[in-house]
């Protein structure tokens, strides 16, 4: 366990809060706040205090040069017992890989275990105790500097905010392929997970939205041939009774659900593929039915099934077979998340005890 203080405060905010009957996905916030600053070459004192505005020089790198980074995971509670995180060592690996990518400051382990702990364990009344339902967590990391000159931050603020909130994306969802925008590079900020990859994402969704659809699919920015993923979720289809995975190439995310899904997948007999997949390839396959079933997943949907591709023409291809490999992997994903069944990964770890000795 690291530094940190929590404000007199805390308890009293949380004792005035209760959760609304529609908690959407992350549309309700826990009323506190985890903190963290780095400065002057060392991380300051973290503080746990009720949730509000922070305040930000006009100059500070993040609003002027996008240097930021975040990271999305859960923390369940489904029957007794203390609230569980899942692989979330795995988030605290990602977002240092993507805050290297962004010239930023590693955030330690117990920074972070702190930050996550903490909001967790303060949280937990407000934890919805029901399958399928969490506490979904944000971490970020911000670039404090306060000069307008082209360079890196050497000052930062890491933080943790939560949301008690239900599936994102519950339900079948119509994709449109991107056709000529590209939402990042080869050698750019893909893999990372930084806000500015997701601006890049916005005015495709609004224009496919806009026509009936959920999300984009977008194609790799070299030849654009290539899928690579939706806005938000890594994208599989069953093709003759073979589980197929866009292979991670640098210009997209390694999901941390996308590699759960791959180790159930295999433990469950299937063949697991990692390649590049030729967008026409999939939607003759569709039409041939040798693509059977198309899924997006991730950590805010778990797993999606898609009904439904459109082509920027207007052509539209049905999907076969909608949620029936994608329900056992969400289900079978799910009940080891919410520690109802065996987890053999031993992917889930329990909020440690000590986190509750100041409440």
């Amino acid at each position: 366990m690291g530094n940190y203080q929590i404000s007199s405060d805390v308890l009293p905010t949380l004792a005035d809060f209760s959760l609304p009957e529609e908690l959407g996905f992350g549309e309700v916030k826990v009323p506190i706040m985890y903190r963290a600053d780095f400065a002057n070459g060392e991380w300051q004192t973290a503080e746990l205090t009720p949730y509000g505005n922070i305040e930000l020089d006009p100059a500070a790198k993040v609003l002027h040069y996008a240097q930021e980074v975040f990271e999305g995971l859960k923390a369940y509670k489904v029957g007794d017992g203390r609230p569980n995180f899942f692989r979330p060592l795995e988030n605290l690996k990602r977002m240092n890989r993507s805050a290297e990518r962004m010239c930023m400051i590693e955030i330690p382990e117990d920074i972070y275990m702190d930050g996550i702990s903490l909001m967790t364990a303060y949280s937990e009344p407000f934890i919805p105790n029901g399958s399928g339902k969490s506490l979904y967590l944000r971490p970020f990391l911000i670039g404090t500097r306060s000069n307008l000159g082209m360079g890196v931050s050497d000052t930062f603020t890491f933080m943790v905010i939560a949301s008690p909130s239900t599936i994102y994306h519950a339900g079948h969802m119509k994709i449109q392929i991107e056709r000529e925008a590209c939402r990042a590079a080869r050698g750019g900020t893909g893999a990372a997970k930084t806000g500015g990859n997701y601006a890049a994402a916005l005015q495709s969704a609004q224009n496919v939205q806009r026509r009936g659809y959920d999300q984009s699919l977008w194609l790799d920015p070299v030849e654009m041939k290539y899928i690579e993923e939706l806005s938000g979720m890594n994208f599989f289809i069953l093709q003759n009774g073979e589980l197929h995975t866009p292979v991670l190439n640098g210009s997209f995310l390694a999901g941390i659900t996308r590699d759960s899904i791959l180790a159930l997948a295999r433990h469950q007999g299937l063949t697991v593929i990692e390649r590049d997949i030729p967008i026409q390839e999939v939607l003759t396959g569709i039409q041939s039915s040798a693509v059977s079933e198309i899924f997006a997943c991730g950590t805010a949907a778990i797993v999606s099934p898609v009904s439904l591709i459109a082509d920027a023409d207007g052509t539209t291809y049905e999907v076969q077979k909608v949620d029936e490999l994608a329900a056992t992997l969400r289900q079978s994903l799910l009940a080891i998340q919410e520690r109802r069944e065996a987890d053999p990964y031993l992917w889930t770890a329990e909020v440690d005890g000590s986190y509750y000795s100041e409440k």
